[in-house]
């Protein structure tokens, strides 16, 4: 062999293994972004706070192991929420909880920096004994009545910030509008937590909305991204005390698009016998924490150690029977808290053996925002990040053209087709 081949190949030999080098620093570098595989096509707004991972036996091993430990670590033994109760009891009882650890002061998690056995929002819902209270935080606002003289069907819960009155005013208007339910019992509820003490403008304002609609409940916590949590719960545990015959429930956020009446006739089907034990949404199966620091859903493994979370459905929309409600606020008073409400939802779930059912199409639910219109949203449920005037747009339009959306969309693409033909052009 010439020492010219044998050169060739020596330099060949590098070019191949440089590349190999290449790839896997490549590898290592998108593996620690936050990102998240999921169906082909791209994504408007891809949730981020979980990595794509793959399950092994040991992997499945230790997730049992650790989310016994989650629950065991507490030591508390769970005490039952204050149910049937009078709206004046419910209130003194609301107040004694929270006054076990902190009394009315406004504390909350403001930060993943605290230790959630140590932080201050899980310290006032501790009550005598180091059990978590089952009524930690007291009511500023609350609508004990709503269904006194009648069960809903569907109740709304709808995790809204204190400022986004715009965003309360553009739901009230669509989707969360009582027509939607169509003479079915329909309850809409805000969940809200205190902005800034210092902001009392912004706390009468709110009081004054209250007064005007009745559709507010706002607990003495702050609310913060890190305490959707705790207002996740704090409408769980309102269902439970005060609604605990409705049909079903449905959790989801401010800034979506709910297409209420897809919802109510074509997934719950008010004809038939209501589910029982029943929780469903955009499925979130076989993920692992973010253990990346400089994320928004940064994990600790102190907090949780497990290398996967159990079956979860992305907190943008989710919904669930009547039942599920009181089940799952039980099952939380025995689980220290977690930041991630979802999650958080998905471990309560994986205590009670109550696995989330799949949809029956994949593209009911959808966790980030889905291009416009009227066909496909007359046949979906939710599509995310939608500021309150486009709110109101899209859903007047869909309104006005979802008898015919699909069949008014096929004459428009059948149209351009003939009028690419016509012309000498090639259809897209």
């Amino acid at each position: 062999m010439t020492w010219t081949v044998k050169r060739s190949l020596f330099r060949t030999h590098v070019a191949g293994l440089l590349s190999l080098a290449l790839l896997f620093t490549l590898f290592l570098f998108f593996s620690q972004q936050d990102w998240l595989p999921g169906r082909s096509g791209p994504r408007e707004n891809p949730l981020a706070y979980t990595v794509r991972g793959f399950r092994s036996p040991k992997v499945d091993a230790n997730q049992s192991s650790s989310l016994r430990s989650l629950w065991k670590e507490t030591g508390y033994v769970a005490p039952k929420p204050l149910l049937n109760l009078s709206s004046q009891q419910a209130e003194g009882a609301s107040e004694a909880g929270g006054g076990g650890a902190g009394g009315g002061s406004r504390t909350g998690v403001m930060g993943l920096e605290d230790s959630m056995s140590a932080n201050n929002s899980l310290q006032k819902e501790m009550g005598v004994g180091g059990r978590l209270s089952a009524q930690p935080y007291r009511y500023i606002l609350n609508e004990p009545f709503k269904c006194r003289d009648s069960t809903p069907f569907l109740i709304l819960l709808i995790a809204a910030e204190p400022g986004q009155a715009d965003a309360r005013n553009a739901i009230r208007q669509t989707w969360g509008n009582e027509s939607v339910a169509m003479g079915l019992g329909f309850v809409r509820l805000f969940l809200l937590g205190t902005g800034k003490s210092s902001d009392t403008f912004l706390q009468s304002s709110i009081e004054e909305e209250s007064r005007v609609y009745h559709d507010i409940i706002q607990q003495d916590y702050q609310d913060t991204y890190y305490n959707l949590t705790i207002k996740t719960l704090m409408g769980m545990n309102w269902v439970a005390t005060h609604c605990p015959h409705a049909c079903y429930v449905m959790k989801t956020d401010s800034d979506m698009f709910v297409n209420t009446e897809y919802l109510i006739q074509k997934l719950l089907k008010p004809e038939l016998p209501p589910r029982q034990k029943y929780f469903t949404g955009y499925l979130m199966r076989g993920y692992a924490p973010n253990r990346n620091k400089d994320s928004k859903w940064y994990m600790p493994p102190e907090l949780y150690p497990s290398e996967r979370y159990p079956i979860f459905c992305s907190g943008t929309g989710y919904v669930f029977s009547g039942d599920m409600a009181e089940l799952i606020y039980q099952a939380s008073l025995s689980i220290r808290r977690l930041h991630l409400e979802d999650v958080y939802v998905g471990i309560c779930l994986a205590k009670l053996r109550i696995d989330p059912v799949p949809p029956p199409n994949e593209f009911l639910f959808n966790h980030w925002r889905v291009s416009y219109s009227s066909c496909k949203y007359s046949h979906l449920i939710t599509s995310h990040q939608f500021q309150p005037n486009e709110l109101i747009k899209y859903w007047h339009h869909l309104q006005t053209n979802k008898h015919n959306a699909c069949i008014n969309m096929a004459k428009e693409k059948n149209g351009r087709y003939r009028h690419r033909k016509f012309h000498g052009e090639r259809p897209q």
